[in-house]
């Protein structure tokens, strides 16, 4: 087992593609701990993967825009577990529409979330990792962070900076001798709740620009991320991957 009893925390781990990463964590024997708003949610995913009988899942109700509700919640865990040695920042949201017709309230709240958030809970988290001077940090970006979208100014901003940060913590967090990887990776079209909304036209057209011809699927997505979380990795820091099936060729 790559995981075993490494102690892994996924942000917006109750559905999608972070639902996938904790289950494969889990099945590579981790012990996860996924945050997220929507409590019943939650508590299907934690039913489930324990199921599996192999790692251990176990919730925890965070807003990942709110920093007093992070900091209590990792203080908790390190209590708990003494250690943590992977953070998935993949917690999302979308409120798409374009440039002209975009309200503040509305790119405040992408912003807030996909990117804030990922500052507030790798801030927290790296904390413990720099004590233990070793840790896996992958955050979720986009290819629309890599060369935008029309209708997404807010999105791919968030995820464009996603990629910033994630170089920038490639350098802080090993300027110590520290064992700190940070690496992102950057989905093309995955089908996820996200991809469900998109009207026939758009996705053919998607597709067209794919040179697989098809979506990727979430555990395509969480077999990569357990490679960057994995000592498959221990070499690889400061890098974004592209899952996008030759979206970008």
């Amino acid at each position: 087992m790559k995981l075993k009893n490494k102690i892994c925390i996924v942000t917006g781990a109750n559905r999608g593609i972070g639902k996938e990463i904790s289950k494969k964590f889990v099945e590579e024997g981790a012990i996860v701990l996924g945050f997220a708003r929507n409590v019943e949610a939650l508590k299907k995913v934690e039913d489930e993967l324990n199921a599996l009988n192999k790692g251990t899942f176990k919730g925890y109700k965070v807003d990942v825009s709110n920093n007093e509700e992070i900091n209590d919640t990792v203080k908790k865990i390190a209590k708990e577990f003494k250690r943590i040695d992977v953070l998935v920042n993949n917690a999302g949201v979308t409120k798409d529409t374009l440039l002209l017709l975009m309200k503040e309230d509305e790119f405040d709240f992408v912003i807030n979330v996909n990117l804030k958030g990922v500052f507030l809970v790798t801030k927290a988290v790296a904390k413990i990792m720099r004590k233990q001077k070793e840790g896996s940090i992958i955050n979720i970006s986009s290819v629309v962070g890599l060369e935008g979208n029309i209708g997404q100014t807010n999105y791919s901003a968030s995820k464009a900076g996603i990629i910033g940060m994630t170089k920038t913590w490639a350098k802080e967090l090993t300027m110590r001798g520290e064992q700190i990887r940070v690496n992102a990776v950057a989905p093309g079209f995955i089908e996820t709740d996200m991809t469900k909304n998109l009207n026939e036209e758009f996705k053919e057209a998607a597709l067209q620009r794919i040179l697989l011809k098809r979506l990727g699927s979430p555990e395509e997505v969480a077999k990569v991320v357990l490679f960057l979380a994995s000592d498959d990795s221990s070499y690889v820091t400061g890098q974004v991957i592209r899952i996008d099936g030759g979206l970008s060729l």
